[in-house]
């Protein structure tokens, strides 16, 4: 603590010493000494110096701590956030990086629209894989029930609605994703029966860019129209 800051906290009525010597100087006690404490702490948990002085002055000074903290653990917790989505832009872009031997400024642009649609588009697959994952309850049920009571109604009934659903399913998959060309930086929606038969990995499919008519894999995001 230097004497610098123990003076700025006395020019701001926060901890007013309890005498001065012969030359002036300020003197504290120990009970000064135990509020300085308390000063640097709440300093610590970044609380400004009118704040404090607030609690210090309030005679409920429980209860003013409590709103303090509270709007102080809101703060916080957004910067957190912030830095957490900061942290995580610095290593994906270092991946890309690392990952692309001829990467160019203009990929940043492509990743940064990738990343900020990145819950949208985890929602899509989420619904796709519990969908997906309940149809292949309903048909490994009803198979094991067809073998352990010969009755394949069940199961002819179940793959009938699962191969229905499918469609559907598809559908609603097709309209929700677009691809970003690794050339052109277009975003685009490819034919539903190139979609449908591309290979494709969690992230990228193989398709034809419908601007500059690259030919390879394309990076997924959300979108629900043609751009």
């Amino acid at each position: 603590m230097t004497v610098r800051t123990v003076q700025y906290y006395d020019s701001r009525g926060i901890l007013i010493p309890s005498d001065f010597s012969e030359g002036g100087r300020r003197l504290y006690t120990d009970e000064d000494v135990q509020k300085l404490k308390i000063i640097c702490f709440l300093r610590e948990i970044g609380l400004q110096i009118n704040s404090i002085a607030d609690i210090l002055a309030a005679d409920n000074a429980r209860k003013v701590i409590e709103v303090f903290l509270e709007e102080q653990e809101r703060t916080v917790a957004q910067e957190i956030s912030e830095k957490n989505l900061q942290y995580e832009k610095i290593v994906e872009l270092k991946k890309t990086i690392e990952r692309e031997e001829n990467f160019t400024v203009n990929q940043i642009g492509d990743m940064a629209y990738v990343m900020e649609n990145r819950k949208k588009i985890n929602k899509v697959h989420g619904w796709i894989l519990a969908i997906g994952i309940v149809m292949d309850a309903v048909e490994v049920g009803t198979f094991i029930y067809g073998i352990m009571t010969g009755m394949w109604i069940p199961f002819i009934v179940g793959l009938a609605a699962v191969l229905l659903g499918v469609i559907p399913l598809i559908r609603y998959y097709y309209g929700h994703v677009l691809y970003i060309c690794p050339e052109c930086h277009r975003r685009f929606r490819p034919k539903f029966s190139e979609f449908f038969w591309a290979v494709h990995t969690p992230r990228t499919r193989k398709l034809t860019c419908t601007d500059c008519g690259y030919k390879g894999f394309v990076v997924e995001t959300y979108g629900e129209k043609e751009e």
